[in-house]
């Protein structure tokens, strides 16, 4: 039996009794039930970012670039997508492009780059991923340092570049972070697009470090820049409603966004983390615009009250409370921001109590996600470390590469960095930028994708040891966009609930993959899953079977998914 059969078959009569989250782990003690093994180079994976430095210390070459998670060719299996920077004018050294890798369906990816048309230099930041014109094929948004290109997926294995035909050329900024998201709930998939500061290569500050020799400045140095949000218009085109829709604010230096309904109305919000500036919390009006209230809601600050360098960003319900908390990664010294829900609109930073404070004080968080690593039901949270400037001095270690940190849930409120214990190759120090999650090999968990800063993208499969099993669902939408981007998916078995939502966006300049996986440890059946739509309807469907993947059309049946 290979570990994909035993990993969704295997089970005993005990299985279909419901275990507590203190239960599940107590069968676990020894360790974290899972381990993240590196299979970069054994699954063909050999992609360099190339951040473009030459030693004149240019703000950009800091940030690195963003990974996804995406099914290109709609079989099923995701395939692999890298966002790459590139050499400067004047000091070319050779090209470097996005780069795809087609999933083989055994374990291993092949670069399709160039056949599927995005052998495109640019200097590019992040990515979203999402089928903006619904006919069943995700297509590509790459934010960079100059001009944004949207590539439409043909459906034939290529992409076509269509930034000018969907009326987004003719602006340049310094992107970051980007997803797509229904804002109007007309099934049109929209698109919010963080922006950073006013930097140009010709507008270029001089930051000196204690010698007088240049280095790079940090973001005060510079201007802050509105995000934009652009709405679809059903044929192809965009409109900006940046000044319109409540978002326009140029004090923004924002880095990461993530998608969520923090007043449970039913139309999706968005939060945004911002560096050195307050992160920003846009609540959906229902009428194409949003209501900014980070302060009002209490994720515009640390406890302190003081504005954070947030970087990265994720939105998930890690306490099974039924509402979404946030995460967000800060610099070095500041610690990784935990904001539980209090009920719609308020949040309560419970970092240190939680166990998160402390062990992310002196790290330089970028990338982070929430994902049930081990299965039994509760998040993780995995943080991408790594700082900005190669010769950073701290307390124990020199230069820019860190551990991880990987924060198992307890499921009493508190987590545990088991960041070593998930294995030699995890834990070794990167400059952490990207963070991706999905489940390459469909054997039932998730997997992590790491980008670093000039340097190597990783690959992490992971592997269960503790027998847990899952329920993988992949929706599509009818009325709802056709990505089903902006759905709550609601899983209860035994008296507990799971609550997922189907998000473009989130970590930093990253995008995990659209299909949800709900961890159920020994349980071999779910009470019922109920589907609450981005158009307001709502299917239920009772006693399903864990250790398979399933498709949910809306308003039609659930049925079962298996690999092509």
């Amino acid at each position: 039996m290979n570990r994909r059969q035993f990993l969704w078959n295997t089970c005993g009569a005990a299985a279909a009794a419901f275990a507590s989250p203190r239960m599940l782990r107590a069968q676990t003690a020894t360790g974290p039930g899972f381990q993240l093994v590196d299979v970069t180079t054994t699954a063909g994976i050999d992609f360099r970012h190339n951040s473009g430095a030459y030693g004149g210390k240019l703000l950009p070459e800091t940030m690195g670039a963003g990974c996804a998670f995406i099914d290109y060719d709609a079989d099923g299996w995701p395939d692999i997508l890298f966002v790459n920077g590139t050499d400067w004018p004047g000091h070319r050294n050779g090209r470097s492009t996005l780069a795809l890798y087609r999933n083989n369906r055994n374990g291993t990816f092949t670069d399709i780059t160039r056949a599927a048309g995005l052998d495109v230099e640019l200097y590019g930041m992040g990515v979203a991923v999402g089928d903006y014109d619904n006919d069943g094929f995700p297509d590509i948004f790459i934010t960079a340092v100059g001009q944004n290109r949207l590539f439409h997926n043909t459906g034939r294995g290529t992409f076509v570049d269509v930034t000018r035909a969907a009326g987004l050329a003719g602006r340049s900024a310094f992107s970051t972070s980007a997803l797509w998201v229904d804002i109007d709930r007309d099934g049109h998939l929209d698109l919010f697009v963080c922006n950073y500061v006013r930097w140009s290569a010709d507008h270029d500050v001089f930051c000196s470090a204690d010698d007088g020799a240049k280095t790079y400045c940090t973001p005060e140095a510079y201007r802050g820049d509105t995000c934009w949000l652009f709405r679809n218009r059903g044929n192809g085109t965009f409109e900006d409603v940046t000044a319109t829709s409540g978002i326009f604010d140029t004090s923004s230096k924002s880095l990461g966004v993530a998608m969520l309904d923090t007043d449970e109305d039913g139309w999706m919000d968005l939060v945004v983390a911002n560096d050195t500036q307050p992160n920003k919390l846009y609540r959906n009006r229902h009428d194409g615009t949003f209501e900014e209230m980070g302060v009002k809601a209490g994720v515009a600050f640390s406890a302190d009250g003081r504005a954070r360098a947030g970087m990265g960003i994720d939105a998930g319900d890690f306490d099974r409370s039924g509402r979404m908390g946030i995460a967000v990664t800060n610099f070095d010294g500041e610690m990784v921001g935990l904001y539980r829900s209090l009920g719609p609109g308020l949040y309560e930073d419970v970092a240190v109590k939680a166990g998160i404070g402390d062990p992310s004080r002196h790290r330089l968080g970028f990338g982070c996600l929430f994902a049930d690593l081990d299965l039994d039901g509760a998040f993780e949270l995995v943080v991408a470390n790594g700082h900005i400037n190669p010769s950073a001095r701290r307390a124990n270690d020199v230069g820019a590469a860190y551990p991880p940190l990987l924060f198992r849930n307890q499921g009493d409120g508190t987590f545990r960095d088991v960041a070593s214990e998930a294995g030699a190759a995890f834990v070794r120090p990167r400059v952490g930028r990207g963070l991706a999650a999905g489940d390459f090999d469909r054997d039932g968990d998730v997997d992590l994708l790491m980008t670093t800063n000039n340097g190597p993208a990783v690959l992490f499969r992971n592997d269960q040891r503790a027998g847990h099993h899952s329920l993988r669902l992949t929706l599509s939408g009818t009325t709802s966009n056709r990505d089903a981007i902006g759905a709550r998916v609601r899983v209860t078995a035994g008296g507990v609930t799971e609550t997922r939502l189907v998000k473009s966006g989130s970590s930093y300049l990253s995008q995990s993959e659209l299909p949800l996986t709900f961890g159920l440890g020994p349980r071999d059946q779910v009470d019922r899953v109920v589907v609450d739509w981005p158009s307001g309807r709502t299917d239920e469907f009772p006693r399903v079977a864990t250790g398979r993947a399933y498709r949910i059309v809306e308003g039609r049946r659930l049925t079962e998914d298996p690999p092509k």
